[in-house]
């Protein structure tokens, strides 16, 4: 009979642990010499039209639809922009790398307390996380994290800081979104760093992260956007996240770019959406799908429970896909009831 995970506890904590990320504002030619302005929040209040799908009896009769479009649509909402006299965002962050990922944070599975600390060690003297930090340091050098504000950006400066006293500065565009292919000095220099984190070699890793985009004077920058649950009670139609008056976005959309590099799911050739995050479900909310399913055996929980007691996973990449996922932590055991 195989052996089963039997651990119904089971818990690891996530080893790649970001700030949330600071916005500021400052100029391109003197990124480097002048002090940038920490960016507020501005509220504004707009009259917006009707624009949602209407009912086909409304459509089709053209007094109710202009007395529908006649409706004022008032909303007050946050906004965030640089200021008139400047052209460039810039994003701080921090990112703090653990290593440990062979010692769950809890488990109570006997078989899988004897079978999964020596699978991870071989693992990690294998590989040594090298292809997962590789993806980690490409994600950091491309400025992935900074989403939306990254589209039409003119020019983008990454500067990581290591603590070594050797800052390294990347052109992010000259890093894919879509694959981790490129080679670079620098790169190699922080995925070593951060694989040796990973894999206990040294205690822990803290890196400083600054980006600068060029997108232009005054332009409209984006800060996270806040989950508010009662939404119709409050006075606002969107709220943006600040820390302290500084505009600013969520630790974990940081996160959720830094571990974008699930390029081994079943339809990754055919999606052409490229790297999606490493999630238990390889669940893309904004499509509405998941790209790992259970009934294709390429869930993680299917995957883990074959690793975790030893057996080899002949699947390309899947063992990195399932170190990843510790990597990232989260609560993983199962039900104790058949």
């Amino acid at each position: 009979m195989a052996i089963k995970n039997d651990a119904t506890v089971l818990a690891f904590e996530k080893k790649l642990v970001p700030s949330d990320g600071y916005l500021y504002g400052t100029n391109w030619v003197e990124r480097h010499q002048a002090k940038p302005t920490a960016l507020s929040l501005i509220e504004k209040s707009v009259r917006g039209t009707i624009s949602n799908r209407l009912k086909p009896a409304v459509q089709n009769d053209p007094l109710k639809l202009n007395a529908e479009v006649e409706k004022p649509n008032l909303q007050k909402i946050d906004a965030c922009a640089l200021g008139e006299n400047q052209d460039t965002l810039r994003l701080n962050f921090t990112l703090k790398v653990l290593g440990g990922v062979e010692k769950p944070s809890a488990s109570n599975g006997v078989a899988f307390n004897q079978s999964y600390p020596d699978v991870a060690k071989t693992y990690i003297a294998q590989d040594g996380f090298a292809e997962l930090a590789k993806r980690y340091a490409t994600n950091i050098a491309n400025a992935r994290y900074l989403w939306r504000n990254r589209v039409g950006a003119e020019q983008i400066e990454v500067i990581v800081n290591t603590g070594d006293g050797q800052p390294l500065t990347f052109n992010a565009k000259d890093f894919s979104l879509r694959n981790f292919d490129v080679t670079n000095p620098d790169l190699e220099r922080l995925a070593a760093k951060i694989s040796d984190a990973l894999s206990g070699k040294t205690p822990y890793l803290l890196i400083s992260i600054e980006a600068y985009a060029l997108i232009g004077k005054a332009q409209e920058v984006y800060p996270s956007e806040e989950l508010v649950l009662d939404k119709g009670k409050g006075s606002k139609s969107k709220i943006l996240y600040q820390v302290n008056d500084v505009a600013a976005l969520h630790s974990q959309k940081i996160g959720n770019a830094l571990r974008t590099i699930d390029t081994w799911y079943p339809s990754f050739d055919e999606a052409q959406i490229g790297p999606i995050a490493i999630e238990p479900y390889g669940a893309v909310t904004n499509l509405g799908k998941a790209f790992r399913n259970p009934k294709e055996k390429a869930d993680f929980y299917t995957l883990f429970d074959r690793f975790a007691l030893g057996e080899s996973l002949a699947e390309k990449g899947q063992e990195h896909y399932v170190m990843a996922v510790l990597v990232r932590g989260g609560v993983f055991g199962q039900s104790g009831k058949d």
